[in-house]
């Protein structure tokens, strides 16, 4: 099996169904709104829990599962600029500029519920001799 499953908690289904849709390229499995929808993007299935889904109880200590955190998907990008203009342009709503390290670039944006989302764009590899 090579799909990966992740679950993220939202506010809304229809409102993460379009903006998951529209802006991240991923493509819609099922609705079963206002609990549940699932979309796609390559081996990633993710799951869409809204406060009425069974994921969203509250725990047997009281806490609640809620949107939000820094545990975040990474979406791998060829050009992370342009991305992150293409993004800032739909009113997207980020949590810092890319940044660039050893193994290349990255920037975080919220989902409409605000999970993170990270772009990020590998440093190429030096040319073989």
């Amino acid at each position: 099996m090579t799909t990966v499953n992740v679950r993220y908690m939202v506010r809304d289904t229809k409102e993460a169904i379009d903006f998951y849709t529209r802006h991240l390229g991923f493509e819609l499995i099922s609705d079963q709104s206002p609990a549940f929808a699932d979309v796609k993007r390559g081996d990633l299935r993710l799951l869409l829990a809204g406060p009425t889904s069974s994921a969203g109880r509250a725990m047997p200590d009281g806490r609640k599962p809620e949107p939000g955190g820094w545990n975040r998907i990474q979406l791998i990008v060829d050009d992370i600029e342009a991305e992150a203009a293409r993004l800032r342009a739909a009113g997207v709503r980020f949590r810092n500029d890319v940044i660039s390290g050893p193994g290349g670039s990255q920037v975080v944006l919220d989902d409409p519920s605000g999970n993170a989302i990270e772009l990020f764009r590998p440093r190429a590899a030096p040319p073989r001799s």
